[in-house]
């Protein structure tokens, strides 16, 4: 029997989308032990140390927008949040599809552009 995707741990899904990415690693920061993922050098996806929150880089308004609208999904997090950056709970129920553009937009905000028009998914116009 199969595992259906929504069945996956979520350090696992996010682990995935993320390394999907051109040039994406995974590197955890300092002496932290819980992943991040970083493109040359810098960060776009750092995930909490219990694995329960993930942070990630959003265009403007989009943290207002979705801590508004979801705070049981959304907050502002510590250190980045003045920056834009949006925290994401991960033990509550995600939409995973809302996710996976979080981690885009994101990863967009920090590559190369020649490494975003790299990526394959419809919602960028490949």
């Amino acid at each position: 029997m199969s595992r259906k995707p929504q069945d996956e741990d979520p350090i696992t899904r996010i682990r995935a989308l993320c390394l999907a990415l051109p040039e994406a690693v995974e590197q955890p920061f300092g002496g932290h032990t819980a992943p991040s993922f970083r493109v040359r050098g810098k960060f776009f996806v750092m995930l909490s140390e219990d694995r329960t929150q993930m942070t990630c880089k959003a265009p403007p308004g989009t943290q207002q927008a979705l801590v508004g609208s979801a705070p049981d999904r959304f907050f502002v997090p510590a250190y980045v949040g003045h920056k834009g950056w949006v925290g994401i709970r991960l033990d509550v129920e995600q939409d995973w599809e809302e996710i996976r553009e979080l981690i885009d937009d994101s990863y967009c905000m920090t590559a190369p552009k020649r490494h975003t028009a790299q990526l394959s998914r419809p919602e960028h116009g490949s």
